[in-house]
């Protein structure tokens, strides 16, 4: 019995090679509108599937291969005698290989069409012959992208036909994309219909794609890999990575932490430099240059920095080259890199160097829980024009500018958190703590005498005076924090005893 290919793609590309080299197998070969009339002007031979239906193509061809000599030709389970009987009796062939891709709805939805054109191209055939082939596929091969053109070829030629574990993986790369094309579809259609996707629907679907596999996860023994959204920009879109070893979990998680961070500072007026360990900055800093703020950064935490991460907001020269290659650095990224400055790194070759720009926030953020997702919206920084001086002293304009500094640097330090800074960086930084005392009392020890003078952030209030008298015992001069306690009396009672100027912001900023 011949055997039989139904050919029907939005994107042509590689399919002439395909079918021709199918007919030369003896493959006849099936088509439909537009790709029917590319094949018969490639010189291959087709037949219409109007031909094999015995009915027109109708309702501009939205109706074309709904058929049960299409459909009862894929579906047929060639393995089952009742099935190949009803076949005979209802004169159907059987379909031994379905090439289906899928009109382009998503391309021309994020392209702004029109709803009426949007609609003309939510495919309604395709996903059911796919559907069809993948559910049959230990009788029929299905081929869902032009990805795989060459794969099936290759064993049709090498063995005449395509094993049952190939086919096996054809049809669960058919089902998944059809499950994205109607996520997409519903996505779309979600957004037009009110309420739908207003807050926090009480369905939501996202999609994910697998951007690269990982050596490893947090600890050696656990295997990982990357994801990324569909769609939507992510912590590596547009990242060039110029050279060193592959991007391993813990490397892509200290970076989402540096490149935030260092999104933060950057409208702040100056050039900004952000070193993460763990998570975690232990030095961030405003300067005058790249080389500066980098500079800065390094010196409010010097040890911890070995083996960091290592975020810069302008171009990276030979000499500033030069300065970091001095200590071991995991990952440097900053947005531009100067020949001279390439050239020395590549005198490190572990270094992953990557160049990127800009990272943006997404709308939404998500903790993962067991067999659950906590969703919420993303801590972007507030506008500071309602924070209020709650204290006898006032804070100098330079204080004011090491208080905000220091108040974005603590939105991303895991809760407790205490971050000093003077003259635009840190100069020590408590995180992670059970007793916000605990994170006062390590970034004095971090900072040492350069807490003399500094001014302090909290990521959340104050419950007691204690933590406001360690600070400033330590010569802190002022203090950021959101308020909000009901002991906020005594707090700021405390700092002016102390001759501290505070400020409160009215909004937390914990982080775990």
């Amino acid at each position: 019995m011949k055997r039989r290919a139904l050919i029907s793609v939005s994107d042509k590309q590689g399919v002439e090679s395909f079918a021709r080299r199918l007919s030369g197998m003896g493959f006849e070969i099936i088509s439909t509108g537009g790709t029917a009339k590319a094949l018969t002007e490639a010189g291959v031979k087709v037949v219409p599937v109007s031909e094999v239906t015995g009915a027109p193509e109708i309702l501009g061809g939205r109706v074309k291969t709904l058929h049960p000599k299409i459909h009862g030709g894929i579906l047929a389970d060639l393995g089952d005698p009742d099935h190949v009987e009803q076949l005979v009796e209802q004169n159907i062939g059987p379909i031994d290989l379905v090439c289906i891709n899928l009109y382009p709805f998503e391309e021309t939805a994020a392209g702004g069409a029109p709803e009426k054109e949007a609609i003309e191209q939510i495919d309604i055939g395709g996903p059911a012959m796919l559907r069809a082939a993948a559910k049959n596929f230990g009788s029929v091969t299905v081929v869902p992208s032009p990805e795989f053109y060459e794969g099936v070829l290759a064993a049709l030629e090498r063995e005449g036909h395509v094993p049952e574990e190939t086919r096996r993986r054809l049809a669960l790369a058919a089902f998944q994309r059809t499950a994205e094309y109607d996520a997409e579809i519903s996505d779309w259609l979600g957004e037009r219909v009110e309420g739908v996707t207003e807050g926090f629907p009480e369905r939501r679907t996202v999609r994910y794609e697998r951007v690269s596999g990982l050596r490893y996860g947090e600890n050696p023994h656990q295997d990982a890999a990357y994801y990324a959204e569909v769609g939507g920009e992510h912590l590596l879109s547009g990242v060039e990575k110029m050279q060193g070893r592959e991007i391993s979990f813990n490397n892509l998680y200290d970076l989402d932490a540096a490149r935030t961070l260092l999104a933060d500072l950057t409208d702040l007026g100056a050039q900004a430099a952000v070193i993460v360990k763990h998570a975690n900055p232990c030095g961030a800093a405003l300067g005058g240059s790249v080389a500066d703020a980098y500079r800065k950064a390094l010196a409010s935490d010097p040890q911890s920095a070995f083996g960091g991460i290592v975020a810069l907001g302008g171009e990276v020269d030979g000499d500033l080259a030069s300065e970091i290659s001095n200590i071991f650095t995991e990952i440097l990224v900053a947005p531009g890199f100067t020949e001279e400055a390439r050239e020395i790194l590549s005198a490190k070759p572990n270094v992953r160097v990557l160049v990127a720009g800009p990272l943006s926030r997404p709308a939404l953020s998500s903790k993962y829980v067991t067999g659950g997702v906590l969703l919420q919206a993303s801590d972007a920084v507030e506008d500071d024009s309602e924070y209020r001086v709650v204290t006898e002293t006032h804070p100098s304009p330079q204080q004011i500018g090491d208080l905000i500094f220091a108040w974005r640097v603590a939105r991303v330090v895991k809760s407790n958190a205490l971050v000093l800074a003077k003259d635009g960086a840190t100069v020590g930084v408590g995180a992670g703590q059970m007793s916000r005392v605990d994170s006062s009392e390590i970034a004095v020890k971090k900072a040492r005498e350069r807490a003399q003078g500094a001014a302090a952030a909290s990521d959340a209030f104050f419950p007691f005076a204690d933590g406001v008298e360690a600070l400033a015992e330590a010569g802190i001069e002022a203090v950021i924090q959101p308020g909000g306690s009901v002991r906020d009396d005594e707090v700021v009672e405390a700092a002016n005893r102390q001759g501290l100027a505070m400020v409160f912001t009215g909004r937390r900023h914990f982080l775990h």
